[in-house]
């Protein structure tokens, strides 16, 4: 029997290793993380391992210790939670008709790896290949697999690609699975992309079930993988409700911060370093409202210059994407997750057997293929969901209400975008959200890869087994055939998947990025950002396992100059 026990829900404000308040103020540690995220879950637990090293982690949001947090299924009720999420929405996007896309973040221990959809894909190798031509040594594919290979706990085993007896359990994810997955990998494989048993593993291009981050039917996040490991120690000081609002600097080296907690402004001294986690959108906002970033920008706000970089909150990256739905002859999660009684049975499975469709992520499975055979790696990702949720609910991701009918998506989102966006200060105010212009299909490169990728979704559906099961396309619609309408639908219907990176890039020079192969900032003593916003390019794939990667191999080159 799954305990409730297990679960319990964290007290607003808690402070986890140490009393907070004016007591703490002024206070000095040798590190300093701003961002119990994916990276500075990771961060704390290894910068602390030693015993040797005082470390403190600021985190905006509170405890991880919520019900629908450690419940799998249950992200669909964080997605427009402020209490767990930063809410996030862009500007008004050309690319997408107009539209303020919702960015959610995670705002929580844990950060984004607490309301995500679990899903674990470390990226292609060349990936990483690319990471390291960018002028970073020691990023490159064989590294990169030997960390991740000392992260891992695959429940799969080791072998020459996945890890066994790290500290991040990882689901193979190959029990209890809805039948029309296999269906749909079937009329996957019936198009010509092959059955891959493992996208981490020789290769990526193929069709299959995703790894997930779920242990014993509950969220495996960095929170429960790393940081409360860490939190046991003596040397480790986790503050919750305390939002970062500028680095303090002398000259220019980074002596601490200033943050908030329960309306009072409190510092933290950094002896060794201060390292900034807090992703895509914040860590290079922090760094703007600290003055580090492009000059015009700064002072038409007002604000000291501390570096000149323009680089800060540019080159913004994100996958975008789209579902097709269908109306299905057999039944579906619609099926059972909508009517009460079904709730009722998914319920007592889950508590009473740590099973059902609760116990994980929508996604099932899905692949990798190509829109072009001359491709020399997959450049798009393919989604499955027995599942449907056309019809919306107010203030919910409606993952536990879907629509009243026997519906299935098949979605799919890019790889490799080549549209950039920016983040740059709406205000002064560092409680103020910054202004985030997503530029979503802003080039024809985008939108001709788009088009190719959707019309594969229809070669799916048109193989067997899954043709015959199939009562009538709901989404985008039988009548939307011709090249425009395709692109219109996408325009009109696609969105961020969720995984915004590269703000303040990796790379040796200060004119063309934010950090250095060992993610200090350029021109700065003492700072260093280690999150999604160092991806010197995005990778194909989730983001969530990267952002992870550089966590652990950004904590290996702190210790190094320790």
């Amino acid at each position: 029997m799954l305990s409730l026990q297990a679960m319990p829900r964290g007290r607003r404000g808690a402070v986890i290793g140490a009393a907070a308040g004016r007591g703490m103020d002024g206070q000095t540690f040798d590190y300093i993380i701003v961002g119990a995220g994916s990276a500075g879950c990771v961060l704390a637990e290894r910068l602390s391992a030693s015993g040797r090293h005082k470390v403190l982690v600021l985190e905006a949001g509170g405890s991880d210790r919520r019900f629908y947090v450690q419940l799998p299924l249950g992200y669909g009720k964080l997605f427009y939670d402020p209490a767990v999420n930063w809410m996030y929405r862009t500007e008004p996007d050309p690319g997408l008709y107009g539209a303020r896309d919702h960015w959610p973040r995670g705002k929580i221990l844990g950060g984004s790896s607490s309301i995500n959809a679990m899903v674990w894909i470390r990226g292609h190798a060349s990936d990483y290949d690319d990471w390291e031509a960018a002028g970073n040594p020691g990023w490159g594919r064989d590294p990169v697999r030997e960390a991740y290979c000392a992260i891992e706990d695959n429940e799969a085993g080791a072998d020459g690609w996945r890890g066994r007896g790290g500290p991040l359990f990882i689901s193979a994810n190959d029990r209890d699975l809805h039948p029309l997955c296999e269906t749909f990998i079937r009329a996957t494989e019936a198009t010509g992309l092959p059955r891959n048993p493992d996208f981490n593993g020789v290769e990526q291009e193929g069709v299959g079930i995703y790894q997930m981050t779920i242990r014993n039917a509950r969220r495996n996040s960095a929170a429960r993988a790393f940081l409360r490991p860490a939190m046991k120690r003596a040397n480790v000081t986790v503050v919750t409700r305390a939002q970062v609002t500028r680095v303090l600097f002398d000259g220019t080296r980074a002596a601490g911060v200033e943050y908030f907690r329960r309306g009072q402004r409190l510092t933290a001294r950094a002896g060794r370093e201060v390292i900034l986690a807090g992703g895509a959108i914040n860590s290079p906002q922090l760094l703007m409202l600290s003055g580090v970033g492009e000059a015009a920008h700064l002072r038409s706000l007002g604000l000291p210059v501390v570096i000149d970089n323009l680089n800060v909150g540019r080159h913004l990256n994100d996958h975008q994407g789209i579902n097709y739905t269908w109306r299905m002859t057999v039944p579906t999660y619609n099926d059972i997750l909508r009517p009460w009684w079904g709730k009722l049975w998914v319920g007592m499975q889950y508590f009473l057997a740590g099973k059902g469709p609760l116990a994980k992520s929508i996604n099932h499975g899905g692949g990798f293929f190509r829109t072009d055979p001359t491709l020399s790696r997959p450049n798009m990702q393919l989604y499955f969901q027995a599942f449907s949720t056309l019809i919306p609910r107010e203030g919910e991701r409606p993952l536990l209400t879907p629509d009243p009918f026997s519906g299935l998506s098949i979605g799919l989102s890019n790889c490799r975008p080549t549209s950039r966006g920016q983040i740059t200060l709406a205000s002064t105010d560092p409680f103020a959200h910054p202004r985030i212009a997503a530029n979503a299909f802003s080039t024809d490169h985008d939108v001709a890869e788009m088009l190719l990728a959707v019309k594969y979704l229809r070669r799916i559906a048109a193989e067997e087994p899954i043709r015959s099961l199939i009562a009538e396309e709901l989404r985008p619609g039988p009548t939307v055939q011709s090249d425009e309408d395709l692109i219109a639908d996408f325009r009109a219907r696609s969105g961020t998947v969720y995984h915004p990176s590269c703000t303040a890039r990796m790379g040796p020079d200060p004119a063309f990025s934010v950090v250095d192969a060992d993610l200090r900032v350029h021109g700065l003593q003492g700072l260093r950002v280690c999150d999604a916003s160092v991806f010197p390019t995005l990778i194909g794939g989730n983001t969530n396992a990267p952002s992870i990667l550089v966590g652990w191999m950004g904590a290996e080159r702190i210790l190094r100059s320790a």
